[in-house]
């Protein structure tokens, strides 16, 4: 057998998780493969929840506080809109609050053209609260790094999930190279458009390093670093809003770091609809390119 997919990898895990340390997996509509793409295992500790968001999330947090390391699944990144005062308000703050620890994992699931309140990606979002990580992985090898992670800590964290990743077996490479002229950094699904951008800056003959962004909180800064002192520009590339988003976020600590022009290209202030006219998703490979040779003419 080949390597497993991202799918059958969160469902191995999950299944180890309730298996093994009598775990929990809750959420919404969960025995619906469409809505969760095969991630969740058959299992007597697979608990479906009512329409009941803030209730919901509130039995996972109190899940948390008996050490059952709950698996919180939003079907909908959107849906944590809904679900997320007992888990930002709670469990993200509780350790430094009270002493007592509440490690939630909560798989917040993206994907596009599905209305303006299925088709949004919240992670710069949940950023802004203090105790909680937040991560985007993309691949099997990631994933796994991230739940490790967690187990090993005892902080909830937030990870952005997006249904494109579900089929991807193998790992998603950093491509570096000495004197390049643009690095590109990608976030959740953009990091899949970056390799036909970069070949489109490469037939336009401009030198172009590609960087895969896992962590966002805490941010893998010195990995980011290491890769713009190799480069002349940097754009940073995502999926969430641009508007106060952690693409500018990085972009800006990133530039002050360097003493080197980078920029942030993601998500438009705009809702998006179900109208093909205004789906408004996230910035592909054509999108990506045509923007980096438009700042590197800018800056020549």
């Amino acid at each position: 057998m080949g390597n497993l997919t991202l799918a059958e990898t969160i469902q191995m895990i999950l299944r180890d998780h309730m298996e093994n340390n009598d775990g929990l997996v809750l959420g919404q509509t969960l025995s619906s493969i469409g809505n969760t793409y095969g991630t969740i295992p058959f299992h007597k500790n697979v608990i479906e929840m009512p329409m009941t968001d803030v209730a919901a999330a509130g039995i996972a947090v109190g899940a948390s506080l008996v050490g059952r390391r709950p698996v919180f699944v939003l079907r909908f990144q959107d849906f944590f809109l809904l679900n997320s005062s007992p888990l930002l308000q709670d469990a993200a703050l509780g350790k430094e609050y009270h002493g007592v620890p509440s490690p939630v994992f909560i798989r917040s699931i993206a994907t596009d053209k599905s209305g303006p309140c299925h088709s949004n990606v919240m992670h710069s979002l949940v950023m802004q609260f203090p105790g909680i990580k937040v991560c985007a992985p993309m691949t099997p090898g990631e994933y796994r790094g991230v739940w490790d992670h967690f187990m090993s800590d005892d902080v909830p964290c937030y990870v952005s999930e997006h249904r494109k990743s579900y089929g991807i077996r193998d790992e998603l490479k950093d491509v570096i190279n000495d004197e390049a002229e643009i690095t590109l950094f990608g976030i959740l699904d953009t990091r899949l458009e970056l390799e036909a951008a970069a070949q489109e800056l490469s037939d336009q003959g401009f030198r172009t390093n590609i960087v895969h962004i896992t962590w966002l909180k805490p941010l893998e800064f010195e990995k980011l670093s290491l890769a713009m002192e190799k480069s002349r520009i940097g754009l940073v590339v995502d999926s969430s809003r641009e508007m106060c988003g952690v693409s500018r976020d990085i972009a800006f600590r990133l530039m002050h770091r360097s003493k080197k022009p980078v920029y942030a290209l993601a998500g438009e202030d705009y809702v998006k609809c179900l109208n093909p006219a205004q789906y408004h998703a996230a910035p592909d490979a054509r999108a990506i390119a045509k923007y980096a040779l438009a700042i590197l003419r800018e800056e020549e």
